[in-house]
């Protein structure tokens, strides 16, 4: 167990006095990671529908961050592939690829343009989009079905994340994991506090996307690791899970209507 003295020097920069000697992969001039997963199966790739014709809800930024909260309860309302789209452009959306060096610009902020996440959907309830598991492909905003899981159903996901039942009603589940070499191959020994930081700008979108089309949702930190990483057969080393997220639809009505002792105790 990580004793507190540790756990301090990994938020600390105290690292960065390191910068200058360290020899990381990048000034070895080592090829970089590729900026996504390779697609196996062309043919499979579902297109996403185009953002520009997409008419966001809620387009009043003040108001959209004034209403964020965490929401873990949903009314059962499907999303639509419009609204998927957006909630997906918003959270890992690549606006431009910089250079030779896989560093690109997205929706959310990365340290050094390395973005070392994937993610992944496992899908309930949304309008022409069969239940099952996707990954997101942000070179074409498009998504990949993974065949090889049956459907996961909301007590699959309960079960996993430690009995915590927020995901009943809930449309879809966002999964981020994490391919670390991404940011090591630029920061060595300093990509762990870089990744945490990126993926506290990565869940806040999603709050605020969400927010804006009408859907709340709940960050998940806690959950089974080996379990989570199975489900979406990854490595647990090269590649494993981070970060999840449900999102579904909520009663706008009641969206500032909340009981302050709940909320007060577990509001993230």
């Amino acid at each position: 167990m990580l004793k507190m003295d540790e756990l301090r020097k990994i938020l600390k920069a105290d690292k960065w006095l390191e910068w200058e000697t360290l020899r990381t992969h990048q000034k070895q001039k080592k090829d970089p990671p590729p900026l996504q997963k390779p697609v196996e199966d062309e043919s499979k790739i579902i297109s996403l529908p185009d953002l520009e014709k997409f008419q966001i809800r809620e387009n009043n930024l003040a108001a959209i961050i004034s209403a964020r909260r965490s929401h873990r309860k949903f009314t059962g309302g499907a999303l639509s592939l419009d609204e998927l789209g957006f909630l997906l452009w918003s959270t890992q959306g690549i606006q431009k690829v910089v250079g030779n060096q896989g560093a690109n610009l997205r929706t959310v902020p990365s340290g050094g343009g390395r973005h070392p996440f994937e993610t992944y959907l496992v899908v309930f309830n949304v309008k022409d989009l069969p239940a099952g598991i996707y990954r997101y492909i942000p070179l074409s905003h498009a998504l990949l079905p993974l065949q090889q899981k049956q459907n996961v159903t909301t007590t699959d996901m309960k079960n996993v994340c430690r009995n915590q039942p927020y995901f009943r009603d809930a449309s879809v589940v966002f999964v981020w994991s994490c391919i670390p070499y991404r940011t090591f191959w630029r920061y060595s020994d300093l990509a762990t506090k870089v990744i945490a930081q990126d993926s506290g700008h990565l869940c806040q979108n999603l709050y605020l996307a969400s927010t804006a089309i009408g859907a709340g949702t709940c960050a998940i930190g806690a959950y089974y690791q080996e379990e989570m990483d199975n489900m979406l057969d990854l490595d647990g080393e090269e590649e494993f899970v981070i970060y999840l997220a449900p999102v579904g639809r909520i009663d706008m009505t009641k969206i500032l209507d909340h009981d302050d002792v709940f909320h007060k105790k577990y509001s993230t």
